[in-house]
């Protein structure tokens, strides 16, 4: 199902999640009807993953994710054309890291874009990936602690990934620790619903909902935030 891009399924969203009466979008008939056409056997995870998330183990947390990959959609990238434009305009220094980086999109079009040293981290990368991508360096991990030194990427690049983890504070602040210069995050405008095509734990359906989220940024950095093709756009700026 590549053909369900970014751009498609967030105008499906839109009218899911701002059009339908929460009533209607609660219902779990209708969205274990409509979650099924899509997950098809992997549908009872998507119905019961937010009820069970606050009592899940690592483990428990990790299997589910393993056990509904081969459902997910196999699209090259979560980001939308106008956030990848804005991410690949806004990259500063040499040094870039992709996390995380999934099936290597984004980190593909930054090393095509320049003479960058790109790096992509995640919890897991395919050896095809690594063959495919010699001049990337990848890493394996959990993001909550990366294997990497203070301030050691110039621009660190994280999409589509704080709605998913279980600290997100955590994970912030790990972000904050290995960039020097500018940290992009980029997470989807979503409305909060118990029923989701998604395993999704934060919801974000304003920028002011996310910058909540986010806390108060270190005194001597400088933050954007805005909509982008119907997702969120953050740039933050270490002075």
């Amino acid at each position: 199902m590549s053909f369900l891009t970014r751009n498609v399924t967030t105008k499906i969203y839109f009218i899911l999640d701002q059009l339908l009466p929460p009533i209607v979008r609660d219902n779990r008939l209708l969205m274990s009807f409509l979650i099924r056409l899509l997950y098809k056997e992997a549908t009872p995870y998507f119905l019961t993953f937010k009820e069970k998330f606050p009592t899940l183990t690592d483990e428990e947390y990790l299997d589910i994710y393993k056990k509904t990959e081969p459902y997910q959609i196999k699209r090259p990238t979560d980001c939308n054309d106008l956030c990848v434009q804005k991410i690949l305009k806004e990259i500063v220094g040499q040094t870039v890291l992709d996390t995380p980086c999934g099936r290597g999109y984004l980190a593909q079009k930054i090393r095509e874009q320049g003479d960058y040293r790109v790096s992509g981290f995640d919890l897991y990368i395919s050896d095809q990936l690594k063959k495919e991508n010699p001049d990337i360096e990848f890493s394996e991990g959990f993001i909550e602690k990366m294997p990497y030194p203070d301030h050691f990427f110039d621009t660190v690049i994280c999409t589509h990934c704080l709605e998913h983890v279980r600290d997100m504070r955590v994970v912030l602040n790990e972000l904050r620790r290995i960039t020097k210069k500018r940290l992009i995050i980029v997470v989807p405008k979503q409305r909060p619903y118990k029923y989701t095509f998604d395993l999704h734990i934060r919801f974000f359906p304003y920028t002011f909902s996310f910058l909540t989220a986010l806390g108060p940024i270190p005194t001597d950095h400088s933050s954007t935030c805005l909509v982008l093709g119907g997702d969120i756009y953050y740039q933050e700026d270490f002075n």
